[in-house]
């Protein structure tokens, strides 16, 4: 059966692109893959985390990961930093990689921004630890969003190197899984930025706590344009925050785009609103309610982690062994 590895930073605030982008995708591809579904920690500390904050954000991924329906049994769910292949295999990947092919990455020019000089060295070198995430499993495909495509390109960059330099045909060319509708979702105030929990308004966002009352309040707040929704999807390309709530619904409804607007094109936002508020709630305030219950019992939630990262370490350290024999390490 074909591998999935994918990951979800522990940096709080999970939000509807969250699920739509990633966590809703994960539960889906339970019955045809083998799962590995990691909280990435060690990613997150690129940048300063507090300390308490961090095991809190740990716990509420891994919260938002079962109450959405990833089974803990049929898949694998862990935090990174209990499993030693991801820091051993990407330092072995620093060595793969090269300069230029980082300097390409613009998610670090982005994150950096005018303090790049400041910026840690793990942020600059995060896309090797990603790749070394992927193939410390062997893994075949990646769910993954838009933002995340040069990084898994740069990922099989570096297997491909790796096999070429050591004449071996040892990691597989992962291949990305990139879903449809809403596989980008923009901030409810600013349909040209993507919803993120670092906005300053918690208006952007539509949060896995929020209450339903507060879901409505925020789409009901959502910004939009004066127009009537088009009757075809070529009359939102120049209506991105039209655009954007279109596609939530048609992600959260299982449609797409043209659907939904054969169903509410020619009709103002005064009725649209609504019935994306109810759909959401239907939708995200059963996960909501249950990831409350699994907060409440962290002792559950790091006996899930634990079981996970002992299941995930038998599938590496083997590969590991056979990286450390290829590059030359000896190991016991």
């Amino acid at each position: 059966m074909n591998r999935i590895f994918s990951g979800v930073q522990p940096t709080g605030n999970l939000h509807l692109g969250n699920y739509l982008g990633a966590i809703r995708n994960f539960v889906g591809l339970q019955n045809d893959y083998e799962c590995i579904y990691c909280v990435v920690d060690l990613h997150a500390i690129t940048v300063w985390q507090d300390p308490k904050e961090l095991v809190g954000n740990t716990r509420e991924v891994t919260a938002a990961f079962l109450a959405a329906g990833i089974d803990p049994k049929g898949s694998i769910i862990f935090n990174q930093s209990q499993v030693s292949a991801h820091a051993q295999l990407a330092w072995i990947f620093n060595c793969v990689s090269r300069l230029g092919w980082l300097n390409r990455m613009t998610q670090f020019k982005e994150k950096a921004g005018k303090h790049r000089e400041t910026a840690s060295v793990g942020l600059y070198a995060y896309p090797n630890l990603m790749a070394a995430d992927i193939m410390a499993y062997k893994a075949t495909h990646v769910p993954v969003g838009e933002d995340q495509k040069q990084h898994l390109e740069l990922t099989r960059d570096i297997a491909q190197k790796f096999n070429t330099d050591f004449g071996v045909e040892f990691f597989p060319i992962v291949e990305p899984l990139i879903f449809g509708e809403a596989t980008r979702v923009m901030s409810l105030r600013d349909g040209s930025k993507k919803m993120s929990k670092s906005d300053p308004s918690d208006q952007s966002r539509i949060t896995f706590t929020d209450t339903a009352d507060e879901i409505s309040k925020k789409i009901r707040r959502a910004k939009t344009d004066p127009e009537e929704l088009p009757s075809e999807t070529d009359g939102l390309k120049e209506r991105p925050e039209a655009a954007n709530l279109v596609g939530i619904y048609a992600a959260l409804s299982g449609q797409t785009s043209a659907d939904v607007l054969q169903e509410f094109g020619g009709r103002g936002f005064g009725d649209f609103k609504p019935a994306l508020a109810d759909l959401a709630i239907e939708k995200l305030a059963p996960i909501s309610d249950e990831m409350r219950k699994l907060m409440a019992d962290p002792g559950h939630i790091d006996a899930v982690l634990a079981d996970g990262a002992e299941r995930a370490r038998a599938l590496t350290d083997p590969i590991l062994r056979e990286i450390h024999e290829i590059v030359g390490l000896i190991s016991s």
